[in-house]
């Protein structure tokens, strides 16, 4: 189980809510992904493929807790008010706050994104910011009560993985009574369990997985990898060395003076 804010979960999976081919598969793939977390954008589902009942019906009634994003806003403004609209609508004060300072990177302006959650830590939200892996970004947001921060692990939708690690890592070591959720450029299974092995808390995607070939299946998978990933992670993963090491004991092997061999 993981306690998540003021939520306990049991999967550390959080799956969003765009680009599947039908709200039936969206509502299979979370389902067998096993998770407990969805995100879901005002401003762009209301405009979207998915603007029709079933879809609205399947979010407010899975079962699983919303986090309602601000996705495709750029200004404090707009994030806030989007952010109020959300509360009101979905019964809930989770709010994944986006505010995007270039529309070709989609890489969120820290500036105006500090300011926002300053805004809404203020108006009583949790907070959940996307973010760069850049730690002073980090540090600002916590300093303004983000008690949970959500650096990308690369650009949205890129599918590149963990293209910074040792930033991330960084931001782990440095920040470690935060929850840190990586969110974006997860394209592979791999690159889910990775960041796990890392220390981090969880994992948030979603192109990954709407748009394979079989989104149920790779839903499943993205489920396994985070799970194998905190294990291992808590399990305490061997460090890695710049020479051999035997894996079998010489104690007990017999060997032979070099007079039996005459």
């Amino acid at each position: 189980m993981w306690t998540i804010a003021d939520k306990t979960v049991s999967s550390r999976l959080l799956l969003g809510t765009a680009r599947y081919p039908s709200p039936a598969t969206m509502k299979e793939a979370i389902q067998e992904s096993g998770s407990d977390i969805i995100t879901v954008s005002l401003r762009r589902e209301s405009v979207g493929e998915n603007n029709n009942e079933r879809f609205w019906d399947y979010i407010k009634n899975c079962g699983a807790h919303i986090l309602p994003n601000t996705a495709g806003c750029h200004s404090v403004r707009d994030a806030v008010t989007t952010a109020h609209m959300a509360r009101d609508l979905f019964s809930t004060h989770w709010i994944k706050l986006e505010v995007i300072g270039n529309d070709e990177t989609l890489q969120p302006d820290p500036f105006a994104l500090v300011e926002a959650a300053r805004i809404l830590n203020d108006d009583g939200f949790e907070v959940f910011p996307y973010s760069t892996e850049d730690l002073i970004v980090a540090e600002k947001l916590v300093s303004v009560g983000c008690k949970i921060v959500m650096p990308w692990g690369s650009p949205i939708g890129s599918g590149q993985g963990l293209r910074h690690r040792e930033a991330l890592k960084t931001l782990r070591q440095r920040l470690l009574g935060i929850t840190l959720i990586v969110d974006a450029g997860i394209g592979k299974p791999s690159h889910a369990a990775a960041a796990m092995e890392m220390g981090f808390d969880g994992v948030l995607l979603n192109t990954a997985v709407a748009l394979a070939q079989d989104p149920v299946r790779m839903a499943t998978a993205f489920g396994q990898a985070v799970t194998a990933g905190r294990t291992a992670f808590e399990a305490g993963m061997m460090q890695s060395k710049d020479g051999a090491e035997a894996s079998t004991p010489t104690i007990g092997v017999p060997f032979w003076h070099e007079e039996a061999r005459l």
